[in-house]
């Protein structure tokens, strides 16, 4: 089997126009979504879409239409086959949080694709924000040297009020291993004022370290949600400049899910 978990720690830094640091531990899934089926089987904590203290819905994952009952792999494949990606027989490891007791979300999940002779052939950064809408970004093979995929690009997105829409992504994607070490730069007119880094270490996916995480980090879903809301009242009460959603809807672009302002 190829998936595991990791016990991860995130980290946001913030430079400008004031300094502002937190972090925060967490665990992740590494799954393989050709295995979710064996791995409901075999983790008496886990099930695919079906109520459990953890669960896989499709519905929560990269869903690129409205009542698609698609699975993620088949929707992920869409998507790739549309942007001239063919996988053939490979196989896509994604790097997700799972719903917790009914709840779930997912600021960011990345799908690493491989070829059928487990050479990666492109990733996809899944983007959340709290509005429910979401936005793949993708890195291909020309995004990628050695073992990383590095891609920079427009956001165009509405994922922070307080970060502008048109500021630019830098993407840095080593593959999964026993060391988890993934980086996202903000940048504006050259200069970096945002980073963020998820790094980790690989754990079995086993159901004693499913009871053990659910213990030592209970109801996470929760508390990521819980601590975007604490992180922004910090960042208001700094005074961080604020962007409302209903701003500049030109620059929120290849939306999914998009949010209808009323």
């Amino acid at each position: 089997m190829n998936s595991c978990l990791y016990k991860a720690r995130v980290m946001h830094h913030r430079y400008s126009p004031r300094e502002h640091r937190f972090h925060y531990g967490v665990y992740m899934f590494y799954v393989d979504l050709d295995e979710l089926g064996m791995l409901q089987k075999k983790l008496w904590m886990f099930s695919l879409n079906r109520f459990n203290f953890f669960s896989f819905r499709d519905k929560e994952h990269l869903q690129l239409t409205e009542n698609d009952s698609k699975t993620t792999k088949e929707q992920l494949l869409g998507y790739l086959a549309a942007n001239n990606i063919d996988l053939g027989k490979g196989r896509v490891m994604l790097l997700t949080n799972m719903n917790v007791l009914g709840y779930n979300f997912n600021p960011v999940s990345f799908y690493f694709c491989f070829d059928q002779d487990n050479q990666p052939v492109c990733c996809v950064a899944e983007v959340h924000n709290t509005f429910g809408e979401m936005k793949p970004y993708l890195a291909g093979k020309e995004h990628l040297s050695g073992n990383k995929f590095r891609l920079e690009t427009k956001k165009f997105f509405y994922v922070s009020p307080f970060i502008d829409h048109d500021t630019d992504f830098d993407f840095d994607l080593p593959l999964p291993g026993e060391k988890l070490r993934i980086k996202i730069d903000d940048y504006q007119g050259g200069r970096r004022f945002f980073s963020s880094t998820l790094t980790g270490n690989a754990k079995p996916l086993t159901n004693s370290n499913l009871l053990l995480y659910s213990i030592r980090f209970p109801f996470i879903t929760l508390k990521i949600i819980f601590l975007i809301h604490w992180q922004a009242m910090l960042l208001w009460l700094k005074k961080i400049p604020y962007h409302k959603k209903s701003e500049n809807q030109n620059l929120q672009k290849d939306v999914y899910k998009k949010y209808e302002l009323r």
